[in-house]
């Protein structure tokens, strides 16, 4: 990346009849070497500064082509965000600041380590919107020699966020599950071109209603994950169209989530409210309760009000994948078993079944998803060597054939067909060669007037609507659910209907 300062806004030239579409002016004309033109430029808020707000910001601010505007969260600032490794952070503010930073912040430093659960110790980190607002700010800084920048608005409400960043041309969601809708909706409607963490929404009604909002927009779209785009999923699907295991019957999908907690009743206690938290703001559509830091942050995964578990964390990636492998539409039944049920919460391990209708030459296929430790049985008659490794996945994939398998790593790396074949062997990607382009880059390139991403709103609606549904059963075991989704509806159940689409608290919402 330059040393050079980035200058200029983003100019937008929103068509009545094609609202997202930028006009871009070559960047020889305006820009010279090292130096990216206005217009090849997106403007950009952040909306929820946790630790995916924090690091996929900072990330996307290291690229030319975008500058960073307006940051949002409803959480001043705090430094109890669960991070990937010690100080990690920090650490990578640091690294995007560069050279004479290598104390920045030191205020902003882990104050330690905490147990979520008995198996998950996390080092804590910072996030919020102070905290975001001057990294922004010392970045910009730093690169325009002077030290000195303050161009970056902070903000506790996104409303007020899309009423006055008027120059904003995209939005990058990543709060809590629950609000993942409501903002990226809004966000579409004022115009902006909309980046969404995963999963893609907190119900199946919401994401019909952001499927048919990014529609009527036109504005571009994306989810944050890349399966559909790797190099891994394009071997299996071809390998799989070639015949490699015969016809697809079953698949089997597994995760050693979670490892926050889960399975688990409601906090009965009320805390008091950080004085840097609105906590009102922070439940949003939920039901009203007292604060708990059972709650937040990171530990709402597990919380059926504002996260979607296992599922919804890991599911959203391998579905993305396996839907564009096996080209499947939505399923027709699901039904599940789970450890100990509770109504607050996911359940610590299920087990869950998912029936997939024929599509072309596709037949029919049962799809299993494993979580909590849970695993399928392993194959019989598989080589020492390739039993270890089976055993050895504690996440991963299995396509199961009428003539074979097929395992890989959860998200398709180092795939490996069984009876082996010589024919069915990936090779190594070649020195040099180029990377494949992921979700970001896809997502960047359709803000200034490119094709829609694989990953978008429109085509993980019915991506999102099986994870969710493998989510309703969770919560709802013991009993097979019939899904008809034209009607979105539990066809013999009007009780987990109720869960296709709760109703957002009061006002909030949209």
């Amino acid at each position: 990346m330059s040393d050079k300062p980035v200058s200029g806004s983003t100019r937008r030239a929103f068509n009545a009849a094609a609202a997202s579409l930028f006009t871009i002016v070559p960047r020889h004309v305006l820009g010279g070497q090292g130096v990216v033109a206005p217009s090849d430029q997106v403007t950009l808020a952040a909306i929820g500064m946790g630790r995916q707000g924090m690091t996929i910001s900072m990330e996307l601010m290291a690229r030319p082509d975008v500058r960073m505007v307006a940051v949002c969260d409803c959480n001043e600032g705090s430094r109890d965000y669960a991070e990937y490794g010690e100080n990690d952070l920090l650490k990578q503010a640091r690294a995007l600041l560069g050279k004479g930073h290598e104390n920045w912040g030191a205020d902003l430093a882990s104050p330690g380590f905490k147990n979520l659960t008995d198996i998950f110790r996390t080092s804590l980190g910072m996030g919020g919107r102070m905290p975001a607002k001057r990294v922004v700010e010392a970045y910009y800084g730093a690169r325009s020699g002077s030290g000195n920048y303050k161009g970056c608005n902070a903000y506790a409400d996104y409303r007020e966020l899309l009423a006055k960043e008027k120059g904003v041309d995209a939005v990058y969601v990543a709060t809590p599950d629950h609000w993942h809708a409501p903002i990226a909706m809004a966000a579409m409607r004022a115009k902006k071109h909309v980046l969404c963490q995963k999963p893609m929404t907190h119900s199946i009604g919401e994401a019909h209603r952001m499927a048919k909002t990014a529609r009527e927009t036109g504005v571009a779209t994306s989810v944050t994950v890349n399966n559909p785009s790797t190099e891994a999923s394009r071997t299996i699907k071809s390998w799989l169209e070639d015949g490699a295991i015969g016809s697809v019957r079953e698949v089997h999908n597994w995760s050693s989530r979670p490892y926050w907690p889960q399975g688990m009743n409601a906090p009965a206690k009320a805390m008091p409210v950080p004085a840097n938290l609105n906590w009102d703001m922070w439940l949003g559509p939920a039901a009203e309760r007292p604060f708990n830091s059972a709650y937040l942050p990171f530990v709402w995964r597990g919380w059926v009000d504002f996260g979607c578990g296992s599922f919804g964390d890991m599911g959203c990636y391998s579905f993305a994948g396996l839907f564009h492998i096996l080209n499947l539409t939505p399923p027709v039944s699901v039904e599940s078993s789970t450890s100990e049920p509770h109504a607050a919460s996911y359940p610590w391990a299920s087990i869950v079944h998912l029936d997939f209708p024929a599509n072309g030459a596709r037949k029919a296929l049962r799809l299993h998803w494993y979580d909590g430790g849970l695993m399928p049985e392993r194959p019989a008659g598989l080589a020492e060597e390739s039993a270890r490794r089976f055993q050895s996945r504690g996440e991963g994939v299995m396509y199961v054939g009428d003539k074979g398998i097929l395992v890989a790593g959860f998200n398709g790396q180092n795939p490996r067909v069984y009876p082996e074949n010589k024919k069915y062997v990936q090779a190594p990607r070649p020195r040099g060669s180029e990377e494949p382009e992921y979700a970001i880059d896809q997502w960047l390139k359709a803000c200034k007037g490119g094709p829609a991403p694989k990953a978008d709103v429109v085509s993980q609606t019915p991506v999102t609507e099986a994870l969710l549904l493998g989510c309703l059963a969770q919560r709802m075991p013991f009993e097979k659910h019939l899904w008809d989704s034209s009607a979105l509806r539990v066809t013999n159940s009007a009780a987990a209907t109720k869960l296709v689409d709760p109703p957002y608290r009061g006002s909030w919402g949209a």
